[in-house]
């Protein structure tokens, strides 16, 4: 159902306003033009064109192998769809975390080339680093804690993190060195809603969940994933608010179907010729 929003587009400061009023924030992932169309409609706030194409659209195991000019043109797309949402990047694995001149070039890239208006990078640790100099370079930065994709073989796979009182720790205190960092946002994936509860006072900075409980100031989920067009296993956080994948098999079924049964195409499916044409190109070719 359409949101009818108004069309200006959304700033940080609106953001950090409806944390403050305790509103809500939709995030959602998008991948092409049609579905930037799609959610811009349905009046999110956020739209992140997420590693996670690499395994919903490209076709790859993992968020691992997708490049940064896989990256780019999907980003680019997804950008000349929108009009209101803030959009967000994500810098690929392998294009962030060597250096802080890395971060910096593939940001601005990013920025430059796509037009987004913050970029996000995964993990604690030395991507703080990264962060800060990101932050210190003008580029707004949202973080990423808890269960990132990009290393969750060193995390024992896609499983829950901060499931004891220590590792919980860990998850709060990556957050809030995020935080001193400069980023303006923070996800937080697949942690105990009592992590995100303990966390949620500590930050000044909006907080989006995606499995991570209530608490957060907002959500996010997976285009293909709530509409129910990937057809991978999804996690336990996923909910499906639509079955776009079966209605699509069953309409393209229904239309192969009528091709090998001659109900289509049917006559007004096509186009004629002005009268007396039809017999003038008979009479034409009979001449040759």
């Amino acid at each position: 159902m359409s949101a009818h929003a108004p069309m200006t587009r959304l700033t940080l400061r609106d953001l950090s306003a409806k944390k403050d009023a305790g509103e809500p924030i939709v995030m959602v992932t998008a991948y092409d033009y049609p579905s930037a169309q799609i959610v811009e409609e349905a009046g999110v706030d956020i739209v992140l064109v997420g590693d996670s194409a690499a395994m919903t659209v490209l076709g790859y195991d993992s968020t691992v192998p997708v490049t940064i000019d896989e990256m780019l043109m999907l980003t680019k797309a997804v950008r000349r769809g929108l009009t209101r949402p803030l959009l967000v990047g994500d810098l690929p694995f392998g294009s962030y975390e060597a250096s802080d001149e890395l971060a910096l070039a593939t940001a601005q890239g990013f920025i430059k080339e796509a037009g987004v208006d913050l970029v996000k990078i995964e993990r604690g640790g030395t991507t703080v680093d990264r962060a800060r100099a990101l932050v210190n370079a003008g580029i707004p930065v949202v973080g990423h804690v808890g269960l990132t994709p990009q290393t969750a073989t060193s995390l024992g796979g896609y499983r829950a993190q901060g499931r004891t009182a220590e590792a919980a720790l860990t998850v709060i205190d990556d957050a809030l060195a995020l935080q001193d960092a400069g980023v303006s946002l923070l996800v937080i994936e697949a942690v105990p809603s009592e992590v995100t509860a303990a966390l949620e006072p500590l930050l000044r900075i909006p907080v989006i969940g995606i499995g991570a409980g209530a608490d957060a100031d907002g959500q996010v989920l997976v285009f293909h994933d709530l509409l129910g067009i990937y057809a991978g296993g999804v996690a336990k956080f996923v909910k499906r608010y639509a079955d776009v994948r079966g209605v699509s098999i069953a309409g393209v079924a229904a239309y192969a179907d009528e091709v090998r049964g001659g109900e289509y195409p049917a006559p007004e499916h096509g186009y004629g010729m002005a009268e007396g044409e039809a017999a003038r190109l008979q009479e034409l070719l009979a001449a040759r």
